[in-house]
C-alpha cells in the first residue's frame, strides 16, 4: 500500500465520523413528525434547511480555498457541524427550532466535502484520479448509511436525543482523524489563469454541462434517500408493524441501501478512468431513473424483495457521483477548481435541497389516491418526482459529448 493510498483512508475514515449527522433527521422522520404534529411537507423541510445551510457555506468555503488553508476551513467546519447537531439534542422542541438547529449542522458540512475532494483531486494525477476520488466519495456515502444506521438503532434505547448526542461524539472522533491526516499538510498554490475568472468558470461551457449534471444527480439522489426511512417504515406500519420496532428496522433498511453505494462509487470512478466520464454517467443515471419512476408503486410486496430492489437502486443512484466531480477537475484550470467545485455545490445541493419537500408534496397531494383498487399512488408519484429530475443527466451528457473542449477529460475518453 503506497503512502498516498495510506492518507487517502485516513482521510475517508475521519469523514465516516464526520458525516454520522449528515442524515440523522432522515431516520429518526416519523418520530419527530409524530412528536411535534408535522405534515410531509414540513417534515421534507427538515430535510431541505440542512441543504440550505449546506449551500451558504460551501460556495463561499469552496472558494476560498483557492486562497486560505484548506485545513484550517475543513477543520473549523467540523467543529461547527458537531457543534449544532449538539444543540439540536439539547435544545430543538419544535419544528421551528428544528428548522433553525438543522441549517446551522449544514453549515458544517459545507467546509468538509468539497474542500476534502479537492484535496484529493490535488494529490492524485488524472489517470487515477476516478478511482481515488470514487474512494473518497465512497466514504462519504458509507457516512450517509452509518448516520442512518447508528442513529436509528441508538435511538431505539436511547430515544433520539441521545443518538444526536452520540453523533455528535462521533464527529469529534473525526476531527481528531483530520488533524493527523493534515499533519504536514502543505497547500498547493495555482497561479491564476491569463483570461480569468469569466472566461474559466462563466465561460466554460462543457464545465457548465458537467455542474447542471451533478444537479440533476443531487435531485433525484436526495429526493429518494432522504425519505427511504419513511418509506420503509410506511410499509412495515401497513403491515401491522408496531410503529417504534418499524421506525428501527426502516432506519436499518434504509442505511443498507444508501450504504451499498460505498462499492458502486469506487467501481464506477475506476469504470470512468477506461470507459470516460460521459458515457459512464449517462448509462448509471438511466438504470437509476428506471427505478425511480418504478420503486415507490412496490410499497405493498414483501419488505425482503422491496429491500432487494432497494439495493440495486441504491447501488445505481449514487454510482456516478464521483464521475462528475472528477470530470470538473479536467474541465476547470486548478486556480479556479475551488471556485468551480463552489459552483458546482450551489446547483447540486440547491436542487438536494428543493426535491426532498416537492417529495413530500407530492406525497400529501397524493394522500389516499388508489390508481388501481389495492395499489396506493401516493409513494409512487413521490419517487416519480426524483425520477423527472435524473433524467437531465443523460441529456447534459449528450451535449457536453458534442463540445469539442470535452476531448481534455480522462486522456481524449468522453
Amino acid at each position: 500500500m503506497t503512502d498516498k493510498t495510506r492518507w487517502l483512508l485516513l482521510l475517508c475514515l475521519a469523514q465516516l465520523f464526520i458525516m454520522l449527522v449528515f442524515m440523522n433527521t432522515s431516520a429518526i422522520l416519523p418520530l419527530l413528525s409524530r412528536e411535534w404534529g408535522l405534515n410531509n411537507t414540513q417534515a421534507g423541510t427538515l430535510i431541505s434547511v440542512y441543504q440550505l445551510g449546506y449551500i451558504a457555506s460551501a460556495v463561499v468555503l469552496s472558494a476560498l480555498t483557492d486562497r486560505f488553508d484548506t485545513r484550517r476551513i475543513f477543520i473549523i467546519s467540523a467543529c461547527w457541524s458537531g457543534a449544532a447537531n449538539l444543540l439540536f439534542a439539547l435544545l430543538a422542541h419544535n419544528y421551528t427550532t428544528a428548522l433553525i438547529l438543522r441549517g446551522l449542522t449544514g453549515i458544517g458540512m459545507g467546509g468538509t466535502y468539497m474542500p476534502g475532494l479537492k484535496v484529493v483531486a490535488e494529490k492524485f494525477l488524472p489517470h487515477e484520479r476516478g478511482r481515488a476520488i470514487g474512494i473518497y466519495v465512497g466514504s462519504l456515502v458509507l457516512g450517509a448509511s452509518l448516520s442512518l444506521a447508528v442513529t436509528g438503532a441508538i435511538t431505539s434505547f436511547a430515544g433520539w436525543r441521545g443518538a444526536f448526542l452520540w453523533d455528535s461524539a462521533g464527529v469529534l472522533c473525526g476531527i481528531l482523524l483530520a488533524l493527523a491526516v493534515f499533519r504536514g499538510y502543505r497547500p498547493m498554490v495555482h497561479e491564476k489563469a491569463a483570461a480569468g475568472f469569466r472566461s474559466e468558470i462563466v465561460r466554460n461551457r462543457p464545465a457548465f454541462l458537467m455542474i447542471l449534471g451533478y444537479g440533476a444527480h443531487m435531485w433525484e439522489m436526495y429526493g429518494m434517500r432522504n425519505w427511504l426511512a419513511s418509506f420503509f417504515t410506511a410499509v412495515l406500519v401497513r403491515q401491522g408493524t408496531a410503529r417504534g420496532m418499524a421506525t428501527g428496522w426502516a432506519a436499518t433498511a434504509a442505511a443498507l441501501i444508501v450504504g451499498i453505494g460505498t462499492f458502486s462509487t469506487a467501481i464506477t470512478g475506476t469504470l470512468s478512468d477506461r470507459l470516460g466520464r460521459t458515457r459512464t454517467v449517462t448509462l448509471v443515471m438511466l438504470g437509476s431513473t428506471l427505478f425511480s419512476f418504478s420503486f415507490g408503486w412496490l410499497a405493498g410486496i414483501n419488505p425482503y424483495l422491496l429491500l432487494a430492489i432497494g439495493l440495486v437502486y441504491g447501488y445505481l443512484i449514487v454510482a456516478e457521483s464521483p464521475v462528475f466531480s472528477t470530470g470538473l477537475t479536467e474541465l476547470v484550470v486548478p486556480g479556479y477548481l475551488g471556485t468551480a467545485m463552489g459552483m458546482q455545490s450551489l446547483v447540486g445541493y440547491s436542487l438536494g435541497m428543493v426535491s426532498p419537500t416537492v417529495f413530500g408534496w407530492a406525497l400529501d397531494l397524493c394522500r389516499g389516491w388508489e390508481p388501481i383498487p389495492g395499489v396506493s399512488g401516493d409513494w409512487g408519484i413521490a419517487f416519480a418526482t426524483a425520477g423527472l429530475g435524473g433524467l437531465g443527466g443523460p441529456v447534459f451528457m449528450y451535449l457536453l459529448r458534442r463540445c469539442p473542449e470535452s476531448s481534455r477529460m480522462a486522456g481524449g475518453k468522453k
